[in-house]
């Protein structure tokens, strides 16, 4: 990966930041990991999105794993990464949009050194440096304006997914609203400092059906619990702090999916006890 880096180090700040994300989220053992920790989620010939691709290490890992995947990236910078990555492997396809509750277009903030934390969340954004400690040097000096669609648009032009990835930094609420339906198996982000919205992306699942949940902290590749958790469960961890937890995401999975062809593709994703 070091070659790749440094291809993106004459991009000024921008470049470095995107090579950043790349020694993070690229380093050695990392897509073994990813691929155990979603393989009992995604089953070859599946579909699964990845809403918020950024350097697409989980859009690989997907991919490895038999999914078609649909990655998505409003992102200029680790757009044209994508591009380069996936250029010759069909299963992926790219949006280069944003999700929120309604389509139309909006501001996204980007964090040059720090592209990870680009956000379309405005007040998240400038409530979270001081109530984390991590975000008190993070600047998002620039800006676009990026197109934006929504889950049931997603689903209407490419089919239901078996998993959804969300880690959209404070936004993953108003994605989740853009969504009409249950589905299988998903998970979100969540951050010490704005963990309300990691509760009403609790509230909006359970409005579409029952889940059950569990965590995975920071950027590890295994379960905090070994048994899943009722959304009432999660609601008072969540309540009473997160154990402290600087961030990491929640999972969902359906409990009781209905009979006919859901029902095969929950099954695939049962059994998650991991430790």
């Amino acid at each position: 990966m070091t070659t790749r880096v440094r291809r993106w180090l004459g991009q000024g700040a921008a470049g470095l930041g995107l090579s950043r994300s790349l020694v993070i989220y690229w380093r050695p053992g990392r897509q073994r990991g990813l691929r155990r920790m979603y393989e009992p989620f995604v089953q070859p010939g599946d579909l699964v999105f990845d809403v918020g691709a950024h350097v697409g290490d989980r859009t690989l890992a997907f991919a490895a794993l038999g999914a078609r995947v649909v990655a998505v990236e409003p992102q200029p910078l680790p757009l044209a990464w994508l591009k380069r990555l996936t250029r010759h492997r069909p299963a992926i396809q790219l949006e280069a949009v944003a999700l929120d509750a309604r389509p139309g277009s909006a501001w996204l903030a980007i964090s040059r050194l720090h592209p990870t934390v680009s956000t379309l969340a405005e007040a998240w954004r400038q409530a979270l440096p001081e109530r984390h400690p991590g975000f008190q040097r993070v600047r998002w000096e620039d800006g676009i304006m990026v197109p934006v669609t929504t889950l049931d648009e997603l689903i209407a032009r490419h089919g239901v997914p078996a998993f959804c990835k969300i880690d959209v930094e404070g936004h993953e609420a108003q994605v989740l609203a853009g969504l009409s339906q249950p589905l299988p198996a998903l998970s979100v982000e969540f951050i010490q400092g704005a963990l309300a919205q990691a509760v009403e992306c609790i509230d909006r699942l359970e409005g579409l059906a029952t889940y059950e949940y569990n965590v995975v902290t920071g950027e590890q590749r295994r379960f905090l619990w070994p048994q899943w958790r009722s959304a009432t469960a999660l609601h008072q961890w969540l309540h009473a702090g997160a154990a402290g937890i600087a961030s990491g995401d929640l999972y969902a999975r359906r409990t009781h999916p209905p009979a006919g062809p859901e029902a095969g593709i929950a099954c695939a994703s049962g059994g998650l006890n991991h430790g």
